[in-house]
């Protein structure tokens, strides 16, 4: 499930981007799901650990990605940290959600993200509340987000 927590935290990783460059192994991007979701939000093709094919720069290595697909690598590969989600852009909530339908992680917010109109579980750490969709969760990060 996801957990998201929203606003100031401090012991989030706030910049993903950076603890992604310092840490990040091959094995993250040749990963299955990475793969996908290379393919699917920069639009580009892994070839292997150390090089990806994007049709806007050609060929690069991981630490050119963009800033979401780094932090939804670093949300599936080290899920035991807490990462800022406002990192990624909404392209990257479904992919939020479906690392948390196999593993437990905690997001910070410090924006409303869309998670699209469909039904989902997630929990608001803020007011200890599940909610199921985005109406239910407007009213609830409405409050906390400012």
């Amino acid at each position: 499930m996801v957990s998201v927590y929203y606003g100031d935290m401090p012991e989030a990783i706030y910049n993903p981007a950076v603890y992604f460059k310092n840490t990040y192994d091959g094995s993250w991007i040749t990963d299955e799901l990475s793969r996908e979701m290379i393919k699917d939000v920069d639009k580009s093709e892994v070839l292997g650990p150390r090089i990806i094919d994007s049709p806007v720069l050609g060929g690069i290595s991981p630490r050119e990605l963009s800033g979401g697909v780094k932090t939804l690598i670093l949300m599936n590969q080290v899920p035991d940290k807490i990462f800022n989600a406002s990192a990624c852009g909404d392209n990257c909530a479904k992919w939020i959600l479906r690392i948390g339908e196999s593993k437990d992680i905690t997001i910070n917010l410090r924006h409303l993200m869309d998670f699209g109109d469909g039904e989902f579980a997630l929990k608001v750490l803020n007011t200890d509340q599940i909610v199921h969709n985005m109406k239910e969760l407007v009213p609830i990060a409405g409050m906390l987000v400012r």
